[in-house]
């Protein structure tokens, strides 16, 4: 049975049977005229690739997605969106910006070889396609791929590990064409970059990236930089730049540990403690971080009259005359019983 597969509604069939890794390195071939490369084609097939072809940029960027190859030979020069611009697109995406891609092209003005390499090709090969120089050059980068698959593996497994213990984290590439792009996320991290900041992979929450690019120089000076920190009603999301991950040549992948807090086990005691309400412990909660009843009523959704007569009754059941003397108690309280809250 032949390796090669051209695309179309049996490729999604195909893919869980034919995609054999350990067996196979998969080659995805993009070039809108597929015949002129048959003799490639036939050369790859014959030394056991499995091969799969797009004849358009958009079909390769679709290809790529699903099957994920090991390898990207690109046609240059395509109607449409052209071999430059499927690179870019690819090299922008978490997914798929690991694979290596060898640029195909007719075109051998230095110009055009530059821009093949500044669009994220690792190497190139000129037209009439010689199938031994091809797959000699494949060699070498497929060989780069896989220890770069394996210590991504390694790393992952090390990264996962941490949501176990209420841990995540994320990798930002700093320099090169991801600049600043998020290159990696643990699940959960994933769940919580959505909650508190509404984005997702490969987008950097715009304060997370302002607070790594402030901080970089001393992280790489060895100096611990101070913590970011958002809140999201009564829990709160730290951020800390563990380590740089990757050599300076690019700026760098930055491994950033995220851990959320809650405080609705410190507004629940409150309750306990004090005999409030759920609201009134609420608002209490919000007076010891030093929230005006203003800021408190725009938290909670009431006006600031409301939060006021919560806070009378709670100065009431506290024994209290005062904002200072009630927010005081609270601490006192809460540190008795959860010495870790920060408030």
């Amino acid at each position: 049975m032949s390796n090669v597969l051209e695309g179309g509604p049996a490729l999604e069939r195909k893919l869980d049977r034919t995609l054999d890794r350990a067996n196979s390195d998969i080659v995805l071939i993009v070039d809108d005229v597929p015949d002129n490369l048959s003799v490639l084609h036939d050369a790859l097939d014959e030394s056991g690739y499995t091969v799969l072809v797009a004849t358009s940029g958009e079909a390769a960027l679709q290809r790529a997605l699903q099957a994920l190859p090991d390898i990207i030979l690109l046609d240059a020069m395509m109607p449409g969106m052209d071999g430059f611009e499927v690179a870019k697109r690819l090299k922008a995406m978490a997914e798929t910006a690991h694979i290596p891609i060898i640029f195909m092209t007719g075109l051998t003005e230095t110009e055009y070889l530059v821009a093949a390499l500044e669009a994220g090709g690792v190497d190139y090969v000129t037209k009439p396609i010689k199938p031994k120089e091809v797959m000699a050059r494949m060699g070498v980068h497929l060989q780069g791929a896989r220890r770069a698959r394996q210590e991504a593996r390694q790393a992952g497994q090390a990264r996962n590990a941490l949501d176990a213990f209420g841990y995540a984290s994320i990798t930002v590439r700093m320099g090169g064409q991801a600049d600043g792009k998020l290159i990696w996320q643990t699940p959960l991290a994933r769940e919580l970059l959505m909650r508190y900041y509404g984005t997702s992979a490969p987008q950097t929450p715009e304060p997370v990236l302002n607070w790594l690019r402030h901080h970089m120089a001393e992280a790489e000076r060895q100096i611990e930089p101070p913590r970011l920190a958002v809140e999201l009603g009564p829990r709160r999301l730290t951020f800390r730049l563990h380590q740089q991950t990757d050599d300076g040549d690019r700026g760098g992948d930055w491994l950033i540990v995220m851990r959320e807090i809650s405080d609705d086990a410190v507004v629940e005691a409150m309750s306990l403690s004090f005999k409030l309400t759920a609201r009134e412990a609420e608002v209490l909660y919000w007076v010891v971080k030093g929230k005006t009843n203003r800021d408190i009523g725009d938290i909670l959704g009431s006006s600031p009259a409301t939060v006021k007569k919560h806070l009378e009754r709670v100065y009431a059941k506290l024994g209290v005359e005062t904002r200072t003397a009630a927010a005081g108690m609270a601490m006192n309280r809460i540190r008795q019983l959860h010495p870790q809250f920060e408030g």
